[in-house]
């Protein structure tokens, strides 16, 4: 390698929703990525029938030095793509299968976290099978609706969110406002995968948090808050501009030092690497609450990362290059 210039595969595409969002951010990352310093190509994996293509592409990994995984959603957020890596003895961006195996699951990451005294709100799970034909449906197979009105409308109240498990971009999601939205958001959000995540609302100032740790020191950007006319932070105010970003956050500064020293604690808690973004929602008395980690966030040019990244003065080409540069 020494002759040579390190050889980086943006690993980009999946197998969800995600898929578009994911070569948007690989485009990103090709654009922040040293050229005179690494010989840089995009890896694109397609949907999971599309076997051939992602045999192709998982088999040219093994000539590269080092991957930058992008892909929001399986096979590259749910530690599939890194237990692959791993075999193969290739270097990547993000966290090991474990922990993005935990992240990529918000019930069971949420509850995890909270363990440790992090606030989160009040949520229940639902496995396809119990909806389909377990407990949710009565003996005729018709949707119990005294139970979704006993578990999901009074246990968590109105409104609440229904939304994938296992999903992102907001892909699934629904903020349910009346007893009669509840069902359909369900079958909504399994339309994403094969479990529900049923969430109580929280009221308050979004923020987002991004940090990232070499050897050597331990980097916390500004914050991000989040405000949409929306109902929340959908697809539409994610990637169509139906919201106002800023950074840094409008929000005292010892909750600014607050948020960023969680951040930098769940990152070690779950034994990330590279870049993650946490999110969370202030309710009343500033109170941080966690909504969600992500261990490979957006990255295009108006993604949350780099806008923090050149708020905190920083250049995102160095700060990717510091990433990459430790594991090779």
């Amino acid at each position: 390698m020494e002759n040579r210039k390190p050889k980086i595969a943006i690993v980009a595409g999946g197998f969800t929703s995600e898929h578009d969002v994911s070569l948007r951010s690989a485009a990103g990352i090709e654009s922040f990525l040293d050229k005179d310093k690494y010989d840089v190509e995009i890896v694109q994996m397609d949907g999971i029938e599309a076997k051939e293509t992602n045999y192709k592409a998982l088999d040219r990994l093994r000539a590269f030095d080092y991957a930058y995984i992008t892909i929001h959603g399986a096979p590259g957020e749910n530690g599939l793509l890194q237990g692959y890596l791993d075999m193969i003895g290739v270097p990547y961006s993000c966290c090991g299968v474990l922990p993005a195996a935990m992240t990529f699951n918000k019930y069971t990451c949420n509850h995890y976290l909270a363990g440790f005294g992090i606030p989160i709100a009040k949520s229940l799970l639902i496995r396809k099978g119990e909806w389909t034909n377990g407990e949710w449906r009565k003996a005729n197979g018709e949707v119990n609706e005294e139970m979704v009105r006993d578990q999901i409308v009074n246990g968590l109240g109105l409104p609440c969110f229904i939304k994938s498990n296992v999903g992102g971009s907001s892909f699934g999601c629904t903020k349910v406002k009346t007893p009669e939205q509840a069902v359909p958001a369900i079958e909504t959000a399994f339309a994403e995968g094969d479990e529900v995540i049923c969430e109580a609302f929280m009221k308050g100032v979004e923020v987002t948090c991004g940090v990232y740790k070499t050897r050597n020191k331990s980097v916390a950007f500004p914050l991000t808050e989040v405000v949409t006319e929306n109902e929340f932070f959908d697809y539409d105010a994610k990637y169509n501009g139906q919201v106002d970003e800023i950074t840094p956050a409008r929000i005292p500064d010892s909750v600014r030092d607050e948020i960023q020293a969680l951040t930098l604690r769940i990152y070690d808690i779950l034994g990330c690497h590279g870049i993650i973004r946490v999110d969370y929602i202030l309710t009343e008395g500033w109170k941080v609450n966690l909504l969600e980690v992500n261990t490979t966030p957006g990255m295009t040019a108006t993604s949350f990362i780099p806008q923090q990244v050149r708020a905190a003065g920083l250049n995102i080409t160095e700060v990717l290059g510091e990433i990459i540069d430790e594991s090779l």
